[in-house]
């Protein structure tokens, strides 16, 4: 499932759109309107964590990717599109593979900027207070919320964790003020790195325990293991990350 900074890369490259009209839509979405989309402009492309909006002028499209989605700028798949945009000169915009919902058009209406960990919105004090409102809420969960660390997946929880030398399995109440501070900083550094490391094509070059076997500071074997409420891949050294509080 793509994070939050590949969806910032696409709204980056999907930016020549914004203004334009649309001059037909299609696709096989039973959420979408095609006809409405016709003749409509293009006022804005946002994203909010892990999806891409496209405000128009009476409504708003929320593209989610999933597991699997893609997209294709003025190019297609072998295929049939969720949903296909058309522009003046043959140019077009085309999902595939995803969800595609429509929303009423006032978007700062229905997201909290300040919840994105890419956003130039980002409130750090604010996500800490969400965290410390979860005492007894595991870490392996709370970096996957989407109310706090809106755009973060699990690529950011294994790296984060590992960085701050967290164990998956801590509860939030347990860490020190200091290290759920450590925490909440770090979710929005390691947003702008992998931002920097994806659009260098180094991204997995720079993983330190997502996916990994060996730990490359013990050089002991990782854990591997399906944890939280989430059930999702977490990958952890148990010398180095501390539980918090300790396991029986």
């Amino acid at each position: 499932m793509p994070e939050g900074p590949s969806i910032v890369i696409l709204r980056e490259q999907a930016e020549g759109f914004a203004g334009r009209t649309i001059r037909h839509a299609s696709g096989n979405s039973k959420e979408v309107d095609y006809a409405a989309l016709g003749g409509q402009s293009i006022v804005a492309l946002r994203s909010w964590g892990k999806h891409f909006l496209i405000q128009l002028q009476d409504r708003a499209l929320r593209i989610h990717l999933l597991m699997f989605g893609s997209y294709r700028i003025n190019e297609r798949k072998d295929a049939q599109p969720r949903l296909s945009l058309g522009f003046d000169d043959g140019e077009e915009f085309n999902f595939y593979s995803c969800s595609v919902k429509t929303l009423p058009p006032d978007l700062d209406a229905q997201y909290d900027w300040s919840a994105d960990v890419m956003s130039d919105q980002w409130n750090a004090r604010a996500a800490l207070k969400k965290l410390r409102a979860r005492p007894d809420m595991l870490v392996c969960d709370a970096t996957l919320d989407q109310e706090m660390f809106s755009g973060a997946g699990n690529i950011f929880k294994n790296e984060v964790l590992f960085r701050i030398r967290v164990h998956p399995l801590s509860t939030v109440g347990a860490l020190s003020a200091a290290k759920q501070r450590e925490l909440v900083e770090q979710m929005r550094v390691y947003a702008f790195d992998f931002l920097r490391w994806k659009k260098a094509f180094v991204l997995k070059q720079h993983w330190l325990a997502h996916t990994k076997r060996i730990c490359p500071r013990c050089d002991l074997p990782f854990h591997k293991g399906y944890l939280g409420k989430t059930q999702r891949r977490s990958f952890f050294c148990v010398k180095c990350q501390k539980q918090y509080p300790p396991a029986g």
